[in-house]
């Protein structure tokens, strides 16, 4: 089958079973363009907790498709690359917090999306890149647990002078980011801005002219007067920033910035599980009623002022 009849299969399952495609920033540009949706993780929670379809197609990584299923329960949600998982997520386990809450009972536990169920089950409230520092606002002057990415909660921490613990994981690709790198871009293009995703460490997120989710990145390049950028995050986003604008000139910090996780789906692993029901997401129902207590409360308080 050709990449273009396989295109056309896919619409037309698509349109067969109710379904809609949801895509992440990060994955392939050929991906993006089929997606009847391309977002961040809260931009794509959220609409898994508002579609009418009757299959949610995710094209992501294993936790955002097991949050769309337990946003939708009712709703049939495949994941196309079974095996795409989340090293951050994997950084923290039910049995690690378990263990931590219990030693620590004074301390609410604020759980990034890029995590586990069974991790969220014991968390109090969830949090996206986009509505972290929002969130937490909501909860300054109690003590915290972020869990899991140490980055960025040590950024929300310094700019909020929260009681915050902070677990000590962390996405491999913004971490891996350094000032070295930085200050080499930025000699090379002196009057382009640096932009950066605040899962990076806190020595290169204070050197950017612009700190952001993913989303926040893109709408930020869209809006401002500059014509250069160098964008600290995962190379998927600049499809999408090359396509909303023009006239300007976007670079990736470093070329080592892809994420293997999330280029695991590709046309034929999304045609072959749309086709056949392939890699069905399921979720504990106990773990799912807990794990939406917080991801409910994150959605409550995202669009409270």
């Amino acid at each position: 089958m050709t990449q273009s009849e396989m295109i056309h299969e896919i619409n037309r399952l698509k349109k067969e079973k109710n379904a809609v495609i949801l895509a992440h920033y990060y994955q392939s540009p050929i991906i993006q363009d089929l997606a009847d949706f391309v977002g961040d993780s809260y931009q794509l929670s959220k609409e898994a907790s508002k579609t009418d379809a009757d299959m949610i197609v995710f094209c992501g990584v294993h936790f955002m498709a097991e949050t769309a299923k337990i946003l939708a329960p009712e709703k049939t949600v495949l994941l196309p690359a079974k095996d795409a998982g989340c090293p951050m997520a994997d950084t923290i386990t039910y049995t690690d917090l378990k263990q931590y809450k219990e030693k620590n009972p004074d301390r609410k536990i604020v759980c990034y999306v890029n995590s586990t169920a069974e991790v969220k089950a014991l968390s109090d409230v969830c949090v996206t890149s986009s509505n972290a520092e929002k969130i937490i606002r909501h909860f300054e002057g109690e003590k915290l647990m972020y869990v899991p990415d140490k980055n960025l909660g040590t950024y929300l921490a310094d700019r909020h002078q929260l009681d915050l613990d902070v677990w000590p994981g962390f996405c491999c690709i913004h971490n891996n980011l350094t000032v070295e790198q930085v200050q080499t871009m930025k000699a090379k293009y002196p009057d382009y801005e640096f932009i950066v995703h605040p899962e990076a460490q806190l020595d290169v997120v204070n050197m950017a002219d612009y700190v952001g989710s993913t989303k926040g990145l893109l709408e930020y390049v869209k809006s401002s007067s500059s014509k250069g950028f160098i964008v600290g995050t995962e190379e998927g986003i600049l499809h999408q920033m090359k396509k909303q604008t023009t006239g300007k000139d976007i670079v990736v910090l470093t070329e080592k910035l892809l994420c293997k996780s999330m280029k695991k789906t590709e046309l034929k692993t999304l045609y072959e599980a749309l086709r056949d029901d392939k890699h069905q997401i399921e979720v504990d129902q106990t773990i799912a009623v807990q794990a939406r207590k917080a991801l409910d409360l994150m959605l409550e308080l995202s669009e409270t002022s």
